[in-house]
């Protein structure tokens, strides 16, 4: 209660924004809920402690404990992926990936990624991103059907003779085939980097290929699928040099290059709160019933598409296989900006978000994206899904009447009392 009594401001919008994420249906894929266990790390003394450096390697003392903290952060991760080595200090994802293009590439190299507005990310080599602008960036793009065109990356490749090849995405619904990018990032001599930021959990999960011992580097953020505080992975099999000193660029020497890019590359202090959050999110994930969890999650977003579907919406590659959707809102008379707006007001939590291939600008584009990670971690299965699909497709008609989108808000709150926000661990 110190909080309300000495910043009631702050207090109070805290529980509203509780109260908002309680009575709604947060569905922009990439966010979820986590568990109490990791928010009461987060909210933890650690947070006081600088560590600069690595454990058994500070520039502080004092680091005793955050030391068996980070090295359990790393061995969890270690574990859960199949990697042989492991840096959790990245404060989020766009410095994970960051380090990595820090760690193998000079200024002016050329880097080749997914196009953003066809389900990449910013830091995949957009033009505004420094991703873009430090390195120059080659973009590949997905074909007409919605799927990642092989043929444009191959042939791209070959062309600009890439140093680095960035996959992974944030709005792609299918299987991200990582061995096809290593055989054409092979081809060309190019590093290959997984970002499998979006599917992190459903590949500790078992429902999507593992990346990690395919490409040469991969990085995730923790909050997304993967259930845990914001904050980042970075993994590769190899082992750093101790001391951290100065290594020829090559694939064996990558987590010494990685290592050495987030401190004192890019970073001071590592965030010791965040650590152990990851930690302790990564246990969890640990655990048998985060396989079902992981499941659900697909199995959720399989059943939304098949009701969205039957009811005539359009969704990029004819569905999904993880844990988005896509909507092309083109032949429902309704922009994605629109659509975002109207599901708002009806307490759904979705993004507008441009298709491959949209002839509309990126800030009221054609389509919107939805995922079911944070209602699958509120206990919500297939039953639900069809209620929610219902609910999304009345929203979407009745996008301009503010009556009809208070009644199905009323109808949101009414249905999750029922579904707390902390996830089910057993």
């Amino acid at each position: 209660m110190k909080l309300q009594q000495q910043d009631p401001q702050i207090y109070d919008l805290i529980k509203k924004e509780i109260t908002r994420q309680k009575e709604g249906l947060e569905m922009i894929p990439s966010e979820n809920h986590t568990s109490e266990a990791v928010l009461e790390a987060l909210g933890s003394r650690l947070t006081d402690k600088y560590s600069e450096g690595y454990p058994g390697m500070r520039y502080y003392g004092g680091c005793e404990n955050v030391d068996v903290v980070e090295n359990l952060a790393r061995d969890r991760a270690k574990e859960l992926f199949g990697a042989s080595w492991a840096n959790v200090q990245a404060h989020s994802g766009c410095p994970a990936n960051q380090a990595v293009y820090f760690a193998l590439c000079d200024p002016g190299d050329t880097v080749m990624g997914l196009k953003l507005f066809h389900g990449g990310h910013m830091t995949h080599g957009l033009k505004l991103n420094f991703s873009g602008t430090i390195y120059h960036s080659v973009q590949y793009g997905c074909r007409e059907d919605g799927f990642i065109d092989l043929d444009e990356m191959r042939s791209l490749a070959h062309e600009h003779k890439p140093k680095l090849i960035v996959t992974g995405g944030s709005a792609y619904p299918q299987i991200y085939e990582w061995a096809k990018y290593k055989e054409i990032a092979d081809e060309v001599g190019a590093y290959l980097l997984a970002d499998m930021s979006h599917v992190a959990g459903l590949v500790a999960g078992g429902m999507h290929p593992n990346p990690v011992g395919i490409a040469d580097v991969v990085t995730t953020t923790t909050h997304k699928t993967l259930r845990g505080p914001r904050g980042a992975i970075i993994m590769a099999n190899g082992n750093p040099s101790t001391p951290l000193t100065k290594v020829e660029r090559s694939k064996e020497n990558i987590p010494t290059l990685v290592d050495r890019a987030i401190i004192p590359g890019l970073q001071g202090g590592p965030h010791n709160h965040q650590t152990a959050a990851i930690a302790v999110a990564l246990k969890e994930a640990r655990q048998p019933a985060f396989k079902n969890y992981a499941k659900q999650i697909v199995v959720n977003a399989k059943t939304l598409a098949e009701e969205l579907l039957s009811k005539g919406y359009q969704l990029v590659t004819g569905g999904t296989e993880t844990h988005l959707l896509l909507i092309n809102l083109g032949n429902k008379d309704i922009t994605g900006k629109q659509g975002e707006k109207a599901l708002g007001l009806a307490g759904i939590t979705v993004n507008k978000n441009t298709i491959p291939h949209d002839p509309r600008k990126p800030f009221d584009p054609s389509g919107i994206r939805l995922g079911t990670p944070a209602l699958t971690t509120r206990g919500m299965k297939e039953a639900e899904m069809r209620v929610v699909a219902n609910m999304i497709d009345r929203a979407l008609t009745n996008h301009g009447d503010e009556n009809a989108l208070t009644r199905i808000h009323d109808e949101v709150k009414e249905m999750t009392k029922n579904f707390p926000l902390s996830p089910k661990l057993a």
